[in-house]
């Protein structure tokens, strides 16, 4: 694949975890993928947490060091502000931008591959 595809990648994470399981399994996933994008340099051009994934976003959460170093290497991470405000996150964010829902629209539209976690 080219860069130019590669650099059209957007990575969803809409749960607070990776899969099902037990919560330190499914947090350990995610800290794992997250991880590995960043050591095999497949860096997404966005990450759009939404729903419980905003979660990962904020104090407490066991993937801000993975989150602010794609976003270092130019990731994008864009964070439902709705989500946020539900869940009563909003002055929690460690990491990545508010955003809105036409914001993430916009992501999964402009993008050639969109993975969800």
């Amino acid at each position: 694949m080219s860069k130019e595809i590669n650099s059209k990648i957007a990575i969803i994470i809409n749960r607070h975890g990776m899969g099902e399981g037990a919560k330190e399994l499914t947090h350990t996933l995610v800290k794992n993928y997250l991880t590995l994008l960043l050591s095999e340099n497949h860096v997404p051009s966005y990450i759009c947490l939404y729903a419980d994934g905003v979660k990962f976003a904020c104090t407490g959460s066991n993937v801000i060091e993975e989150l602010n170093a794609l976003e270092q290497a130019g990731s994008k991470i864009v964070i439902c502000k709705t989500c946020l405000l539900y869940n009563n996150l909003l002055e929690d964010v460690q990491t990545g931008t508010i955003g809105t829902m036409l914001d993430i629209i916009d992501v999964q539209q402009n993008s050639t591959k969109v993975i969800t976690l």
